[in-house]
């Protein structure tokens, strides 16, 4: 069952697209040559690129996946523009039953790319219609009821679709397994991230330095979505409270009055953890538990701020629930547990208390 939650629009670190990502598109890459990182998916998608080129054929059907912000949906455009064709963007849940997939298909010229985000929420019947749509390039539709009812195929031109998730667990294994070539991204690395940074404030002809975009890299949670969103924020710092430029002392000011500290974390990030070590001893505790604590969704929490916990090792998930680790503690300038310094070595002498 698909899980629908709402993205809070004031969290500048969410990696979900908001509305206030209007210039996003304006900052996407056109060529492989300027999509900065992911260098294994480049160079195993450049020879893909070139052997279809080389046999005159479109590009097989491509799977996308990893966390949102990481760029799929800019890769399907650079698809499409590598290839010379057009491409026709929709979603999952925008496709609500088998005629509008018909729709759309049935338009599509030969080459063309069908870029479908978010293709895990796709209904059931509409997978079934996708099927040989994807194998044998023809749409089989129903005419009618009962016993006078008609089966009759369309053909299709030949098209590539390219599929893009942040949950593949959840895409059934037929879907999956009609797709040819499987990409996963990554999250980057500070570096990467500064030279995308640097990129968008030269398209948008903001005076960044190198420290400065640096700063901003660092707390950026590894998405490129969030790096662009907090360059426009320090843009503002740097116009109303220094010389226009955004240098390392200007980007450290914006995140700190925009309540990020250095490694990304926001103020709903550091009240998950506070929670689960001041109410709940550092856990474990049940995820209705806490998102109940919080007043937030239990949805949110799961989806939106876990993965980049666990991925900076501050949070783990046990059987009996969330737990927080000794990083954790430190990063919050807390007590570490004895249990939890013990893992590291032998507690210091006389050391009797929890603490």
């Amino acid at each position: 069952m698909n899980q629908e939650y709402t993205v809070d629009p004031t969290r500048l670190v969410t990696p979900d697209a908001t509305e206030a990502d209007t210039e996003e598109v304006s900052l996407r890459p056109k060529t492989l040559e300027d999509y900065v990182g992911q260098e294994k998916v480049k160079s195993n998608l450049s020879i893909y690129l070139r052997a279809a080129q080389r046999r005159g054929e479109p590009m097989d059907h491509i799977l996308l996946y990893g966390p949102p912000g990481l760029g799929k949906t800019t890769l399907a455009g650079i698809v499409a523009q590598e290839m010379g064709v057009q491409i026709r963007i929709t979603s999952g849940p925008a496709i609500e039953k088998p005629g509008d997939l018909a729709a759309l298909l049935t338009n599509l010229q030969e080459g063309d790319v069908l870029f479908i985000d978010e293709i895990h929420r796709l209904s059931r019947q509409v997978e079934e219609v996708l099927y040989p749509a994807l194998e044998d390039y023809a749409l089989d539709i129903m005419i009618g009821k009962g016993p006078s009812a008609q089966s009759i195929r369309i053909n299709l031109p030949r098209f590539t679709l390219i599929g893009a998730t942040t949950r593949a667990g959840q895409l059934t294994g037929p879907l999956r397994d009609r797709f040819g070539i499987l990409l996963k991204l990554e999250p980057y690395s500070p570096d990467e991230l500064a030279r995308i940074i640097e990129r968008s404030a030269s398209i948008l002809g903001i005076p960044t330095t190198h420290e400065g975009a640096l700063e901003l890299a660092r707390c950026s949670r590894g998405t490129p979505r969030i790096a662009n969103r907090l360059l426009k924020r320090a843009r503002d710092f740097a116009t109303v409270r220094g010389d226009g430029t955004i240098d390392e002392e200007t980007a450290i000011d914006a995140r700190i009055q925009m309540d990020i500290d250095e490694l990304g974390l926001d103020e709903l990030d550091r009240s998950l953890l506070r929670a689960i070590i001041e109410m709940y001893g550092g856990g474990p505790v049940g995820l209705e538990t806490l998102a109940a604590a919080l007043g937030e969704e239990s949805v949110t929490l799961e989806d939106i701020c876990e993965p980049y916990l666990m991925q900076m090792g501050f949070l783990t998930r046990t059987p009996r629930g969330r737990c927080v680790t000794r990083l954790a503690y430190e990063h919050l300038h807390m007590p570490v547990p004895r249990q939890l310094r013990a893992e590291d070595g032998p507690a210091d002498d006389g050391q009797q208390s929890l603490y």
